[in-house]
Parts: C-alpha cells; sequence; structure tokens
C-alpha cells in the first residue's frame, strides 16, 4: 500500500509540478497564484522556444528578435532531461489527466476549491518555518495567525475566514529552496526529476527540510501522509485541467519553455 501511495503521490506531484511552475507554484506549496498574468510574467511562449542546443549550454534568448547579447543557460544533464520531460508529459496525458478529469466529474467544484485551501492551511507550517528563516517577520505572523483564524472558525481551514473576515490574505508562499536561494545560494543547475517536474540542484536539495517542517510525518502514518499529500496534488490538479497544454501548445521548443518560466519565476519568489 504504501508502494502504491508513493506512486500516485509522484503522478499528482508530477502536474502540480508543470502547472504550478508556470503559475507561480512551487511543489512544496499550495497553487495560490493567479495564472491570468502568465504573459505579462514570462513573454510569449515563443520567447522560450526559441533555443538550439549547445551540448552543456543553451541560448537563453533569441538575438536576432532583439539584439540583446546571448546568454547561455548551464545545463550539463539537457539530454537526460529532455528525455525526462518527455517522460513526464506521456505520464500526464496517458495517465493523470484522464484520472483527473474523472474526479472532476464526480467531486464539484465548490467542494475541490473548499479542500484546496484545507490543503493549504494544513502545510502553513512549511511556509511560517521559511518565512521565519528569511527574517520575514511580518509574513510570518501573518501565515501563523491565518493558520490559527482558519482552522477554528474555518472548519479546518475549508473556508478563510482569516481574508474574508480580517482581510489576511494569502502572502506569497516560500519553501526551502527559496530560503537557499534568498541566501545566495545558486540554483546550480536545471534538474527534471521523474514524475516531479523541472527543478533545480538547489531546490531538489530543499525538499529535506520542507518535509521536516511538515507536520504531516509526526502524527500520522507513512501510509496516511502519502495519501495525504496525493490528495493535495489530485485535487490541485483537477481545478487547473488544460492550463499545461495551453502553455505547452504555443512553445516551440516546450523543455526549454518550462525550464526558463521555472528559473524565472523562482527568481521572482527569492526576490519578493
Amino acid at each position: 500500500m504504501v508502494f502504491i501511495g508513493t506512486m500516485i503521490l509522484f503522478l499528482g506531484i508530477s502536474l502540480g509540478t508543470m502547472v504550478g511552475v508556470m503559475a507561480g507554484a512551487h511543489p512544496a506549496v499550495a497553487f495560490a497564484q493567479d495564472t491570468a498574468n502568465l504573459n505579462d510574467e514570462f513573454g510569449d511562449a515563443a520567447e522560450f522556444g526559441e533555443f538550439e542546443d549547445e551540448g552543456e549550454f543553451e541560448d537563453e534568448s533569441d538575438v536576432a528578435a532583439d539584439e540583446r547579447p546571448a546568454k547561455k543557460v548551464f545545463d550539463p544533464l539537457i539530454g537526460y532531461n529532455r528525455l525526462m520531460f518527455r517522460f513526464n508529459d506521456k505520464v500526464w496525458f496517458w495517465v493523470w489527466q484522464p484520472m483527473a478529469k474523472g474526479y472532476s466529474k464526480v467531486v464539484p467544484e465548490p467542494a475541490r476549491v473548499a479542500l484546496g485551501r484545507a490543503f493549504y492551511n494544513f502545510y502553513t507550517p512549511v511556509r511560517f518555518g521559511n518565512s521565519l528563516l528569511q527574517l520575514k517577520f511580518k509574513r510570518a505572523g501573518i501565515e501563523l495567525g491565518r493558520l490559527l483564524v482558519n482552522t477554528t472558525c474555518g472548519l479546518a481551514g475549508l473556508f478563510d475566514p482569516a481574508d474574508k473576515w480580517l482581510g489576511w490574505k494569502r502572502p506569497p508562499g516560500e519553501d526551502f529552496g527559496q530560503t537557499l536561494g534568498r541566501y545566495g545560494v545558486g540554483e546550480g543547475f536545471p534538474l527534471v526529476l521523474p514524475l516531479l517536474g523541472p527543478s533545480n540542484l538547489r531546490d531538489g536539495l530543499g525538499w529535506g527540510p520542507d518535509i521536516l517542517m511538515s507536520p504531516i510525518i509526526y502524527f500520522v502514518p507513512a501510509e496516511t501522509s502519502v495519501g495525504i499529500t496525493s490528495g493535495k496534488y489530485f485535487n490541485r490538479s483537477s481545478l487547473h485541467i488544460g492550463e499545461y497544454e495551453s502553455f505547452k501548445k504555443d512553445a516551440l521548443d516546450p523543455y526549454t519553455f518550462f525550464r526558463n518560466a521555472y528559473k524565472q519565476n523562482r527568481d521572482k519568489n527569492i526576490m519578493e
């Protein structure tokens, strides 16, 4: 059962990562930002797709289009990354998308939205801890206040009275990869994880501390822990069906598009 649950978890995170990358989310935090600002944030998809492979380096911009000096992206595992990107893509279209569509037809959208709020509330300690580590005390205070209000008055986070009654809106998400970046740790190199999607060396290593900050591992058995985390990503993906396809269809080179969008989004999150 643990093995099966773990595989479901990985499948769920794969979509969560792909869509989250484009919408301003990291796999370790809830998906809270509006994808309507995608073009303002990243520009046209074609801008991220017009690249040529150059072994360990790739151009980051189309010089012919805007005459800026070409930047290089250090991507020593580009062959592996492209292969794993295609693998994750097939998993999404062949396995996870049909499951998410079926789930969305059975569970009404308002219930799935409320469940998403509850999952977001449950993982507050991860964001709270990383806010403290980055000395963002105001943000940490809002996270703690929202946790207390929404857990008690919002039925374990199914509702968000902290926002509606008190005006305490969700702060930008924080995770340990961002914490490392905040203190000057470089991203290393791009890394597409099997079923987990786009990442880099720094953010991949950041998963460990985030897991340790999550309350889930301390209070429930391993099977339940895997189930809760799987449910989080599965529910989230059901609310964003079609977004991954929309981002992908406009990209001349989907791998470089998602890779560079991930980098820009993470850089932005670190500076917030």
